[in-house]
C-alpha cells in the first residue's frame, strides 16, 4: 500500500465480493465441478486416465485422435474453469511425457486452439498455473467431511502418486489457512480509513496469526510428499517454456499463432495471499525479484490481480502506524512481519528438503558416472537450480525473506517509531 498513488479502495466497508474472494474459502474456488457435459467427455476421458497414459507413452498419441471441440457450450464459471484445468493438465502431460529429451515443439490444433480461447476467456496464460493446480482441483471425499487432508483428494493427477496428490492438497491447505488472514486484510483497510486503531490492532493480530496457520500447514509437506518422486517425477510437469533451457524457443500453439509463446511454469510466486500480504505490509522486494513477481500476477485469475493492485495504490498501512506512533500497533504490525518472515523462512526449509538436497544427490551421481534406476535421476538437469516458474530458487526465496524483514518498523518502547 502506497501513498504516493490515487485511493482506488472504495469508500468504508470495503469488501473482497468483487474480487471473486470467499470468506469462506479465500481464493480458492468454492465447490468446483469435477465433470463436463456429455459433449466435452473426450476430453474428460484423457484427464481421468492421464497418469496410465503418461506412464504407457500413448497420451500424445491419444490427443491426436482429440476431435476439435467448440468451447460455446460451457455454461457457468465453475465449467469454464474446470474445462480450462482438464486442458491445462492434458497439454503439461503432452509436453512432458517423454521428459526433457523428447520434446515436443507443437501443441496440436485440437488441444491449442480450445485451450487457448478458454484461456483467453479466463484472463490467464495458456499452461498449467497455481489456480489450476491448487485453487479449482479439489473435491471432497465425503461431501459433509470437514476440509482437512484425509477427506481431500484432486479432480485431476499427473505422475507421482500420493506425492503428487499430497504436494496440491498441502498447498490448497496453505491457501485454506489464509483465510482467516484474508478477512483480516479487509478489516485492516477498513479501520486505516477509519482511523479505528482499536479495530485495526485486533485485525493485525488476527492477520499475524493466519500467517502463523498457514506456516503449519505448510510442514504437512514432510507427511505426505516424498522428496525424491517430488524432484525426479512431479517437477518436470509443473515446468514451462519459458526460462527453461529445454525449450530455449517455447512452444507453438498450432492454429493459433505461428511463432512459439514462452510461458513460465507453476509457482507459489503465482499465489495472491503473499502479493496482497506483502502489499499491505509495505514490503518492497528487490529489482529482480520484484520483477518476477510482477511477471507471475499475470498467471493469477484477473479478479485477484486486481485485488493485489487496488491494495497496492490504497492508503498505506505502514505510513499510517508510523504517523499514529502507537507501541501497540507497531507491534502489532511488526508481529505481522515477523510471521512473514517466519512462513518465507520455512518456505526455504521446505525447498531446501525437496529440491536443493535431492540436486546434490544428483549432481554427485552424475559427476560418478554411476548408473542408477533410482527416481532421483529422471529429474531435467534443466531444473536444478531453478523453480518450476523458472527463478533461481533459493536465491529468490533468501532475497524475498530479506526484504520482507525490512518492513520492520524499528521500536524501541518510548521512542517514536521512524521509517
Amino acid at each position: 500500500m502506497t501513498s504516493s498513488t490515487p485511493n482506488t479502495i472504495p469508500n468504508v466497508p470495503f469488501t473482497l465480493n468483487k474480487y471473486h474472494v470467499s470468506e469462506e474459502y479465500g481464493f480458492l474456488l468454492p465447490l468446483p465441478r469435477t465433470d463436463l457435459p456429455e459433449y466435452y467427455q473426450p476430453w474428460m476421458k484423457i484427464a481421468s486416465n492421464l497418469t496410465d497414459l503418461i506412464e504407457a507413452h500413448t497420451l500424445r498419441n491419444e490427443v491426436n485422435k482429440l476431435p476439435l471441440l467448440d468451447t460455446g457450450y460451457l455454461q457457468g464459471h465453475r465449467e469454464l474453469r474446470l474445462a480450462r484445468m482438464v486442458l491445462s493438465f492434458i497439454t503439461m502431460g503432452y509436453v512432458w511425457q517423454e521428459g526433457e529429451h523428447g520434446i515436443v515443439k507443437t501443441l496440436p490444433r485440437n488441444l491449442a486452439i480450445p485451450y487457448c480461447a478458454l484461456s483467453r476467456l479466463l484472463g490467464l496464460p495458456p499452461i498449467l498455473v497455481h489456480a489450476d493446480g491448487a485453487l479449482s482441483n479439489w473435491k471432497k471425499k465425503n461431501p459433509s467431511g470437514p476440509m482437512e487432508i484425509e477427506n481431500l483428494d484432486l479432480i485431476v493427477c499427473l505422475p507421482g502418486g500420493d506425492s503428487f496428490k499430497g504436494f496440491f492438497l498441502v498447498t490448497l491447505l496453505v491457501e485454506l489457512a489464509a483465510v482467516p488472514g484474508i478477512k483480516a486484510m479487509a478489516a485492516v483497510i477498513n479501520a486505516v480509513l477509519e482511523c479505528d486503531d482499536r479495530s485495526l490492532k485486533r485485525a493485525l493480530e488476527d492477520l499475524a496469526s493466519s500467517i502463523q496457520s498457514m506456516t503449519e500447514a505448510l510442514k504437512q509437506m514432510h507427511a505426505h510428499v516424498d522428496p525424491a518422486t517430488f524432484y525426479g517425477m512431479i517437477r518436470i510437469f509443473l515446468s514451462g517454456w519459458r526460462d527453461n533451457s529445454s525449450m530455449p524457443e517455447g512452444l507453438v500453439y498450432e492454429g493459433v499463432q505461428e511463432d512459439p509463446l514462452q510461458y513460465s511454469g507453476g509457482s507459489a510466486a503465482q499465489s495472491s495471499v503473499l502479493h496482497c500480504f506483502d502489499e499491505l505490509l509495505g514490503v518492497r522486494h528487490g529489482k529482480d525479484s520484484a520483477a518476477f513477481l510482477s511477471r507471475m500476477r499475470d498467471y493469477m485469475p484477473s479478479s485477484h490481480k486486481q485485488l493485489v493492485l487496488d491494495i497496492s495504490a490504497g492508503p498505506s498501512l505502514r505510513h499510517y502506524v508510523l504517523d499514529v506512533g502507537k507501541s501497540e500497533l507497531t507491534g502489532a504490525f511488526n508481529g505481522c512481519v515477523a510471521q512473514l518472515v517466519a512462513l518465507r523462512n520455512y518456505h526455504i526449509v521446505v525447498v531446501s528438503r525437496f529440491i536443493t538436497v535431492p540436486a546434490a544427490r544428483v549432481r554427485e551421481r552424475r559427476s560418478r558416472a554411476e548408473p542408477s534406476a533410482e527416481i532421483l535421476t529422471r529429474a531435467p538437469s534443466s531444473l536444478e537450480e531453478r523453480g518450476t516458474g523458472g527463478s533461481g530458487v533459493m536465491s529468490f526465496l533468501k532475497s524475498v525473506r530479506d526484504t520482507t524483514k525490512e518492513a520492520t518498523i524499528p521500536w524501541d518502547g518510548n521512542k517514536i517509531p521512524t521509517a
